[in-house]
């Protein structure tokens, strides 16, 4: 009798395929962490409102997206390269993301770590970290990607030369 063992490039009969992954140890086994204070660049405090609360008593999710973009865009004007009312370039956002650790509720400070992942011709990925003023952790972490267009076009151009010399300060190794 021969075997599938003796035979070259046969599989025996009597063993069962390997299992695929579950959806719930796929989703285990690419589950972000909390990240460490150390992986941002530049921090901007964040004063919770009452209203920012939902009725389960913690910060609803819409509010972490409305803090990304506040902490990004905050830092962009106090550097001088954004110009929200006049400015030929603006970003648009086509992405975003957000996972989140802990939860944050009024009257917390929030503290929001900034930096950039990929800086691109005309593109930039931002990530953002939300941290419980003083906590060593993110409470929540995410992303958005910001399009750089020209307003009255809409036509993506290249990220302008000031902009991109403060972007390059809050690039990570990735």
């Amino acid at each position: 009798m021969t075997s599938a063992a003796s035979i070259p490039n046969a599989t025996r009969s009597d063993t069962a395929p390997a299992a695929a992954p579950t959806a719930s140890a796929a989703l285990t086994a690419a589950r972000p962490a909390p990240q460490p204070r150390s992986a941002y660049r530049a921090f901007r405090p964040i004063t919770t409102r009452w209203a920012d609360n939902d009725v389960y008593g913690h910060v609803n999710n819409v509010v972490y997206y409305s803090w990304f973009d506040t902490a990004v865009n905050a830092h962009l004007i106090e550097q001088g390269v954004l110009d929200i009312h006049a400015g030929g370039t603006i970003g648009l956002v086509i992405e975003t993301q957000c996972n989140y650790f802990a939860p944050l509720a009024f009257p917390q400070t929030v503290e929001a770590g900034i930096r950039v992942a990929k800086l691109g011709s005309s593109s930039v990925r931002y990530e953002v970290g939300l941290f419980a003023q003083g906590e060593p952790l993110t409470a929540a972490a995410g992303h958005f990607i910001h399009v750089y267009v020209d307003r009255q076009t809409r036509r993506p151009v290249p990220v302008p030369d000031a902009l991109r010399q403060v972007l390059q300060a809050l690039v990570v190794a990735g």
